[in-house]
């Protein structure tokens, strides 16, 4: 809670990012088809009273001196709502503009926004937004529709070059010459920070967020107000958290790279097998990609096989775009120039995702299994949800 400064979860963070804004002058702006509740019942920004009919938006009512605070069901036009709010964000730089979608899935029926404005609107025209994009995502079993948000297509509009290790003046610009931000978050206070930068930087660019639907109530999923305060800042990438329980470095067999909500299953799962020779870290920022921290955190383990673990399909997913700066990334290390990365998800397929949730299981067990013990088998029990291998 607020009180305590500890347990905060997705939603009070994303309060705390509006709010702290809207406290410091900056307008705040999100529409989507079902943003005011929030399509998995968490955001609650406008309230009703059952009995009088009475509207009433908490982060409206902060104090004297607040900016404005917009928040709006839009028709079920993907294309139009996206589209208003692009032209929007570009008259309007300093407020923070958001579109969700109601699933990530939904945000193809506004690909053409997205392909000719969006990730290159700048190239073309000189033309800046912030415009930030919260897109549903996570394989919890819900089905083909109600799981992906297709991290893959906005990826492969990113101009990074995926071979080149870049030099020190250009970390130092990634941001500011990227087309656009893609990040998959797995902390409410990195969720929090990548919000606030958007409108902390002298410079604009797109943001898509992908939010797993999972974390907003995953008890794990939490962070605290030291985290969200102070010095702090986004983290393009989370090392090993646990390294108490973790063997010394040069005996760490696998390190384990991911992004967004794998991460705790891959923690729930390394922690029920009493698996203590391998480390798990977060690519938190997808784009623009965090070369300089792979490079020193693969380092830091010099035995370790390098293993890419996601819940998405081989031809989906964050694979195809982080394997070769994974790779670019290990060139430069003194302990793995020669070595490859390993890939442990699930098999190719057409849809993306399995409609049978037993399927959906036994297909994460296996992927699981494979990252954690380098074969993908059946588990000899599930505890609690955790396979057992």
């Amino acid at each position: 809670t607020i009180e305590t400064g500890s347990n905060i979860d997705w939603a009070t963070a994303e309060g705390l990012a509006f709010g702290t804004l809207l406290s410091e002058g900056k307008h705040v702006r999100l529409a989507g088809q079902d943003v005011e509740r929030g399509t998995f019942s968490h955001r609650h920004a406008v309230l009703h009273d059952q009995e009088t009919d009475k509207l009433h938006v908490p982060l409206k009512n902060l104090g004297h001196g607040q900016a404005a605070f917009s928040v709006n069901n839009s028709s079920l036009s993907e294309f139009g709502a996206l589209g208003f709010e692009l032209g929007y964000s570009l008259v309007n730089p300093n407020s923070l503009v958001l579109w969700e979608a109601q699933f990530g899935d939904f945000a193809n029926n506004a690909q053409c926004i997205i392909d000719q404005f969006i990730a290159s609107g700048e190239t073309k025209w000189l033309q800046r937004t912030g415009l930030t994009m919260l897109l549903p995502h996570g394989y919890d079993g819900q089905g083909p529709e109600h799981s992906s948000a297709r991290i893959e297509r906005y990826l492969q509009m990113c101009d990074d070059h995926p071979n080149v290790f870049p030099s020190e003046e250009m970390l130092s610009r990634q941001h500011q010459d990227c087309n656009m931000q893609v990040i998959y978050c797995s902390t409410p206070a990195n969720y929090f920070h990548a919000l606030r930068r958007q409108i902390h930087r002298d410079f604009r660019k797109p943001l898509v967020a992908f939010n797993s639907k999972l974390l907003l109530r995953h008890p794990m999923a939490r962070s605290t107000l030291e985290e969200m305060s102070g010095e702090t800042r986004f983290q393009r990438f989370i090392p090993e958290v646990e390294e108490e329980k973790i063997v010394a470095a040069d005996k760490v067999k696998k390190h384990i790279l991911c992004s967004g909500q794998v991460y705790y299953a891959l923690a729930k799962a390394r922690e029920q097998n009493k698996i203590d020779d391998v480390v798990i870290s977060r690519v938190e920022q997808l784009n623009p990609f965090p070369y300089d921290l792979v490079k020193e955190y693969t380092d830091k383990y010099p035995n370790a096989e390098v293993v890419w673990c996601q819940e998405e399909p081989l031809n989906m997913g964050a694979w195809a775009h982080v394997a070769p700066r994974i790779r670019t990334s290990l060139k430069e290390t003194a302990n793995h120039a020669n070595k490859e990365v390993r890939y442990a998800g699930r098999e190719p397929s057409a849809s993306v995702a399995t409609g049978n949730k037993k399927v959906h299981l036994a297909e994460e067990y296996a992927f699981l299994a494979e990252a954690l013990t380098g074969e993908a088998k059946k588990p000899s029990d599930v505890v609690g949800g955790v396979p057992v291998f």
